[in-house]
């Protein structure tokens, strides 16, 4: 039987998180941290199977620049000056095996573009 699950956390600097070091893991990916100027390598991470940056449609010609996840998470907590801001909100899916790896990654792409036509 095919199960899924839907999960939204929040990123705050109240709770001692960053956006960059959640998606350095989440991405497994090294991404700096120009605020802090540490760094977050977790690049060795094993079992991402899919990434990439989604953005509006009304934005995406005048936003490319967005499409590099260290420019954007950095301008993120740039953007972000108290220390119990919310920096970002998380999306946790996971979705069912009986689909193809194709069929899951068009699905959430899908789920992840209505967000940000939603939300810009």
């Amino acid at each position: 039987m095919a199960i899924y699950h839907l999960s939204v956390k929040l990123i705050t600097r109240g709770a001692g998180r960053s956006a960059t070091a959640a998606i350095a893991y989440r991405a497994a990916d090294r991404v700096p941290d120009e605020r802090t100027g540490l760094v977050f390598d977790y690049s060795r991470k094993r079992g991402v199977e899919h990434t990439e940056v989604v953005l509006p449609s009304a934005v995406a010609e005048s936003a490319a620049w967005a499409r590099d996840r260290v420019r954007l998470w950095n301008a993120a907590e740039a953007a972000e000056n108290r220390k119990d801001a919310r920096v970002a909100r998380e999306y946790e899916v996971a979705l069912p095996h009986e689909l193809k790896a194709q069929d899951r990654v068009q699905l959430v792409r899908a789920f992840a573009q209505d967000l940000a036509e939603r939300h810009g």
